[in-house]
């Protein structure tokens, strides 16, 4: 497939609400763009790097400059580019995988939408409905947090994730499941808020039938997992740890996770996504989508990759209107629990020109 020219846009979209984790809070989300020109189609890609460090190393200016000063010049090389050849093209760069997911994406759509192919039928999906978790962040109290819980309940999400950190774990989660009783799907997620020595602290969540904890040591603490593992009973599971299929299987054969979450922007993308969710099925590991509060463009692939078969806890993969008033894309609508996957060409789903102009920040085109 020939590349004319990639535009990379800069958009900012307002969160209905402060989103507060382990990390800061966010009031709105920036986000790069890329589209990808090509003589037969158009292809779409987000990236989910954050404008500031924080949950990862990469940020939107430098995936910006990482993209225009690194990956063009290897892209103006060659003579025609497939999404399957994107890693292995921008292998001997280190690093940036998020930068490599959005150009992958972007890549991976305009040759769908040529082949008249979705997204999940390129993966295999087999699945037309997903279930829809939620992700609650941190609250100023419990009762705003129970308000913000039964609020979602009553839309009639699935599963239901508060985030946690030292200091607002065990009260919050004890009043959720007072509040709403044991039959909610109810997990946390810690962002590495925690260490080894909060073993004591993190195995009083045992007492509350949680699917999960996500993510409670630092990252490169995979050994620290797999000794939280036998001190909680609480399943572990893995986020910012797992950045490959290689990754995943360490982590596995380390006793360090029972659950992965999948991220295809942390990963690299979503064909390196596809291989962790091969290895975790092969070792009897469940996974789920993670969310990075994407636009309906990032929800759509989501959406797709979360219809697979391994993917058996539901995902972060909520409505539009969870984080956005209004969004780029037509919005995705909570429907009996879940997303209906799309089957258009490509991703399925395009942005509304007006949407996207007024929230564009900048706009520059880079020819190949």
């Amino acid at each position: 497939m020939k590349i004319d020219s990639i535009e990379l846009r800069r958009i900012r979209l307002p969160l209905v609400s402060p989103f507060r984790t382990s990390f800061g809070t966010q009031t709105e989300r920036e986000v790069l763009l890329l589209r990808v020109r090509t003589p037969e189609a158009e292809g779409w890609g987000e990236c989910v790097a954050m404008s500031e460090l924080g949950y990862s190393a990469e940020y939107t200016d430098g995936v910006e400059d990482v993209l225009e000063r690194f990956f063009l010049p290897d892209l103006r090389a060659v003579d025609g580019l497939t999404a399957h050849g994107v890693a292995p093209l921008l292998a001997h760069h280190k690093g940036h995988r998020m930068a490599k997911a959005a150009l992958e994406m972007a890549v991976l759509d305009a040759e769908l939408r040529i082949r008249g192919v979705s997204f999940a039928q390129s993966f295999g999906a087999l699945a037309t409905h997903v279930p829809s978790g939620v992700s609650v962040g941190i609250m100023d109290s419990i009762p705003a947090l129970l308000d913000a819980v039964d609020g979602y309940l009553q839309e009639g999400y699935a599963r239901i994730k508060l985030k946690v950190e030292p200091g607002w774990d065990v009260e919050p989660v004890r009043a959720v499941r007072e509040r709403f009783g044991d039959d909610v799907l109810l997990q946390v997620d810690a962002n590495t808020a925690y260490t080894l020595g909060d073993a004591a602290q993190l195995a009083k969540l045992d007492d509350f039938d949680l699917l999960l904890i996500e993510q409670p040591l630092d990252e490169e603490d995979i050994l620290g997992h797999a000794d939280l593992a036998k001190k909680i009973k609480t399943p572990v599971c893995l986020d910012e740890s797992i950045v490959s299929a290689h990754s995943a299987a360490a982590a596995i054969r380390l006793g360090a996770c029972e659950i992965v979450n999948i991220k295809p922007g942390r990963v690299g993308g979503y064909l390196e996504a596809l291989r962790i969710h091969e290895v975790c099925r092969a070792h009897g590991v469940p996974v789920w989508c993670g969310g990075m509060l994407e636009t309906g463009l990032g929800r759509a692939a989501n959406v797709a990759l979360a219809a697979l078969p391994g993917f058996t806890l539901p995902g972060d993969v909520s409505g539009s209107d969870r984080f956005y008033t209004t969004d780029i894309t037509a919005p995705f609508v909570l429907r009996d629990g879940g997303l209906d996957v799309p089957t258009g060409p490509g991703l399925g789903v395009e942005p509304l020109p007006e949407a996207l102009d007024e929230m564009t920040v900048s706009a520059r085109e880079l020819v190949l």
